[in-house]
């Protein structure tokens, strides 16, 4: 073994417990330890870095005077092939261990000095200490899967104050069956009054049936926690499931709870698994079609723009939207830049540009799509598919801090489609300082919609402008009659649900034609109608088809067919035309009441129907203010879409605007002015930023990227400019208000997804693409299945099913 001065030299120490360790794939690109090179990760700051023909490794150690690397190679065992032909070991607990790679693989690390070009340094004393330790901690990938599985579950008010009735107490009768059916499995008792009803029907596509009869007990009584019978063990532990918050939740008082009820939990034993391991179970074992409609095996694809995306565990509502941006000469300009050196970064890692970049070069490189052979170890499988990339370090970034994102269960994909695009667009100002030619790609989603109000009584109207970046439309559900056929009671249940078909134009149809809003004008009279049209149209119209109903008090989603084409779809009937000849606007001072500036009162009525299906009265408040004080059936959908926003439970005052409406007054605190001015924006900005969002900060950052054009607030400061052309509101003067090009649009990808619930199921993506010159050189769609990538499949069967849409306006 060779000897180096910069061992001697070097202040090197193990991994703490804190440290990431980069040990599996380059933070710069997808080369990793399976790659012939291997990968170095450096001794001093546990970077990964490849040692192939970019050598990135040198370019690290260079940068940081960072000499001295473990270079790690690894193979996979032969005489492992058979049984890797087998799906992988269920995760079936929320804690997941730190697990070794030797029964998979064989390992050889090597210990360099990049400076001296010396290979093989002994692997002892500080050095071996720090190599032993580096291939013994969690990679960074396992490392953040554990911190998003290992949840903590905790108790609520409901659990801690919990109040049970003396009613029969000592004895709940008969656990082994629903009071109201005979179901004998997934039955929950109620820890208020004893009731043992059954779970949700077929909840999330996975699990024992049930009849909905503990959620119905639920709303008819307000009795808000029960547990799950089959899940109680010895040691405590059981799914407990509190119906106000609609979470699962810990009760520190459970054993004493059950005993109430003559449950003693030492003779219990777990019988059934949770909803937490039949939701891993259910997208573990997910079977997408891979086949032909005559049985064929799909024909897989490679090269450039044809590479994909390993699932990470419930990932694969992210790579499916990662395959549609980047699929996007938007996007693939912006960020797939061969020629273009990366900035030098202590932790690209933990750079949203460097991880965007390095997953452009991943997907449309072509570098990595090519044939794993590794993978083909089933003699009756017909063609290798690509190992795929994990794009852990980009998931990690995407949602770091968000209460959904940062876990590791599947989420909907189109909110993250709108979370990544603002953090994207957020991005912009620091990447502008570092690379040439930097446009923001979301710019290609933004468009102005035009709100026409007019008063029924008067006749007045006033038009309102709001930049926008997608469309959600609702689709009609019109149920089909159900077969009359002869059957069972137990086989009627099992047949399944037609919906009539609907067009995406009569979706359009509906969101765009005018509809009667309960405000009144100043004029006396009451009632107006409000119309929302395109005033410019974007290059790219994402829109999200939304097919959720509640059915039993569970927001389900409804296979609703909706029928799009091929065909160039005509978007100039839905084009505003603007104020007409003869019409009188509203003066500025005449808001029609129940808007902004004379206050905000909820319909009673509407209210009370939300309140009765099971919503918090604030949400159903801001619901009703967000969509028109009239429709409960549009207030519950946006409900839906808002769940998990920050502030759905955080009581607002809803007179003014949305935004400003909240601000109580008072000076700003001039330490977030000055923090928001660091950040690149002028005094005023920061102060409207502010107000608009009641002090909170991070919805002010939020505010000023979407609203980059805003005036500010100048206060004492200064005269503030003149105002804005009437009808053009400040937030959307920046974009192209006068927009005479066609409004024609095709089909260019879309978002699957398979399943009754946005939460489980399966994500899957197809995208139109110019074919390799095997398969005939012109344009096809194409299948994003997680890692596997293949030619066609049923794409007109599932653009009938499609929940998010992506158009592209031809000519752009």
């Amino acid at each position: 073994m060779a000897s180096c001065q910069h061992v001697s030299s070097a202040t090197i120490s193990p991994p703490k417990p804190t440290d990431a360790v980069y040990r599996e794939d380059c933070t710069l690109c997808f080369d990793s330890i399976d790659d012939p090179a291997g990968l170095d990760v450096c001794l001093h700051c546990f970077n990964g870095a490849c040692a192939g023909d970019r050598n990135h490794s040198q370019l690290h150690a260079q940068q940081f005077s960072h000499p001295l690397t473990v270079n790690i190679k690894r193979t996979r065992k032969r005489k492992q092939r058979e049984d890797d032909a087998q799906p992988p070991e269920k995760i079936t607990k929320l804690a997941i261990q730190a697990e070794t790679e030797q029964d998979r693989y064989d390992t050889k690390t090597e210990v360099h000095c990049l400076e001296c070009g010396t290979h093989e340094l002994k692997q002892e004393g500080k050095v071996g200490e720090v190599v032993d330790a580096v291939m013994k901690a969690n990679t960074f990938a396992r490392e953040a899967e554990v911190q998003a599985w290992e949840q903590e579950i905790v108790a609520c008010e409901h659990t801690l104050c919990l109040e049970q009735s003396d009613g029969n107490a000592g004895s709940t009768g008969d656990l082994s069956q629903c009071r109201e059916c005979d179901l004998k499995e997934n039955l929950w008792l109620c820890l208020t009054c004893g009731n043992i009803g059954c779970g949700r029907k077929m909840f999330m596509d996975m699990g024992p049936p049930g009849n909905n009869h503990q959620v119905k007990h639920n709303a008819s009584t307000g009795h808000p926690v029960a547990v799950k019978l089959g899940s109680l063990t010895a040691e405590g532990h059981a799914d407990i499931h509190c119906y106000s918050c609609d979470e699962e939740r810990q009760d520190p008082e459970l054993v004493a709870h059950l005993a109430h009820w003559g449950i003693d939990i030492a003779g219990r034993t777990k019988t059934e698994k949770s909803v937490t391991e039949m939701q891993l179970e259910a997208n573990l074992t997910y079977d997408f079609s891979m086949t032909t409609a005559d049985g064929k095996e799909l024909k897989a694809l490679f090269g450039p723009g044809l590479t994909g995306l390993k699932n990470l565990g419930n990932s694969c509502y992210l790579a499916s939207v990662l395959q549609s941006l980047f699929s996007m000469p938007e996007f693939a300009k912006r960020y797939y830049r061969p020629d273009e050196a990366l900035p030098t970064l202590s932790k690209p890692a933990e750079d949203l540009e460097v991880q965007l970049r390095k997953v452009a070069d991943g997907l449309l490189s072509g570098r990595y799509s090519v044939p794993d052979q590794h993978l083909n170890f089933n003699e009756a499988q017909e063609q290798s598919w690509q190992r795929g990339l994990g794009p852990a370090m980009l998931k990690h970034l995407i949602g770091k801090g968000h209460a959904e994102f940062s876990t590791m269960r599947q989420q909907d994909s189109f909110e993250l489609l709108l979370h990544l695009l603002k953090l994207i667009t957020r991005s912009q100002q620091a990447a502008r300082g570092q690379y040439k030619d930097v446009t923001d790609p979301v710019d290609a989603f933004r468009f102005v919609m035009e709100q026409k109000l007019k008063c029924l009584s008067c006749a007045r109207v006033r038009y309102s402008q709001e930049e926008m970046e997608n469309l959600s439309v609702a689709v009609p559900i019109k149920k089909l009659p159900k077969p009359e056929v002869e059957m069972t009671d137990a086989d009627k249940g099992e047949v399944k649900q037609e919906f009539e078909p609907v067009t995406l134009k009569q979706c359009l149809d509906d969101y765009t034609s005018a509809e009667v809003v309960d405000l009144k004008c100043a004029c006396g009279g009451t009632g107006f109608t409000k119309q929302s049209k395109f005033k410019t149209f974007p290059t790219i119209l994402a829109v999200n088809a939304r097919r959720f109903e509640l059915v039993n008090w569970v927001p389900t989603k409804q296979d609703v067919p909706v029928i799009v084409g091929d065909e160039v779809i005509d978007f100039e009937p839905y084009r505003s035309q603007g104020k007409q000849p003869g019409e009188e606007e509203l003066p500025e001072d005449d808001t029609p009441a129940g808007g902004a500036k004379q206050g905000f009162v909820p319909n009673a009525e509407t209210l009370g129907q939300l309140t009765a299906m099971g919503f918090p009265e604030v949400r159903c408040a801001k619901a009703l203010h967000a969509t028109g004080n009239t429709d409960a059936e549009i207030a519950m959908s946006w409900l839906f879409e808002h769940m998990d926003d920050a502030d759905i439970d955080v009581p607002v005052d809803l007179g003014g605007d949305s935004g400003a409406g909240a601000w109580s007054g008072g000076a700003v605190d001039p330490e977030k002015i000055e923090n928001l001015g660091n950040m690149g924006f002028s005094a005023p900005q920061a102060r409207q930023a502010l107000k608009e969002t009641g002090g909170d900060m991070e919805r002010a950052v939020d505010w000023l990227f979407s609203h980059p054009e805003a005036m500010g607030d100048f206060g004492d400061d200064e005269a503030a400019p003149s105002a804005p052309e009437a009808g053009v509101s400040t937030s959307t003067a920046k974009i192209e208000v006068e927009d005479t090009r066609p409004a024609k649009f095709s089909l260019s990808s879309i978002v699957c997804h398979k399943g009754a619930s946005i939460h489980a199921g399966h994500y899957v993506a197809f995208v139109k693409k110019r074919l390799p010159e095997a398969e005939g050189g012109g344009e096809g769609w194409v299948l994003f299945n997680d890692e596997k990538v293949a030619l066609g499949g049923d794409v007109e069967e599932m653009k009938k099913f499609a929940y998010v849409y992506f158009f592209r306006r031809d000519g752009a």
